[in-house]
């Protein structure tokens, strides 16, 4: 098991700061890499999803929460993003039958509601939980050795435009 970080804590004071990381999250992911976005109902997960997804994509296209169909696949600049609602999922097994399991070995996945993962949710992903706060939120982001590096970098970048 890999060793983890410490966790990263960003304040997002509004909406805008929130697609703003969902945008500078973009450029740091690449093949085979998992986000989990957890948080609850209205804290900003899908916001800040469609953001990074918008931020990469080859030509413009809507963007549904994948509520209702569980998955929704998009190509993007940095390679195939499944964006992936598992709230509704009711069994851990059903991943397979998804495809996540691959999914998660050749693509970029973002995924809501991990917790429905259970043994499948993978050690090396970035965990970023959303918690809302007064009329703002923070961002919280704990990922593994591997990911030290990356966060760092977009962290600068981030305080560089003033998040």
């Amino acid at each position: 098991m890999a060793a983890h970080c410490d966790p990263l804590s960003l304040s997002l004071p509004d909406e805008a700061a929130t697609r703003q990381l969902g945008r500078a999250l973009q450029e740091l992911l690449r093949a085979g890499d998992t986000v989990l976005l957890e948080g609850d109902i209205g804290a900003g997960k899908t916001s800040l999803a469609r953001a990074l997804i918008e931020a990469g994509l080859l030509q413009p296209e809507d963007i549904p929460s994948p509520t209702f169909t569980l998955v929704q696949t998009y190509n993007t600049a940095h390679g195939e993003i499944w964006h992936c609602d598992l709230y509704r999922l009711t069994d851990p097994d059903e991943l397979f039958e998804l495809g996540l399991d691959m999914a998660m070995e050749e693509a970029i996945c973002l995924i809501e509601w991990p917790d429905r993962m259970g043994d499948a949710r993978p050690e090396n992903a970035l965990t970023l939980s959303l918690v809302a706060k007064d009329r703002g939120r923070t961002a919280i982001l704990v990922g593994d050795e591997s990911w030290q590096p990356r966060l760092q970098k977009m962290v600068a970048e981030l305080a560089g435009a003033h998040v």
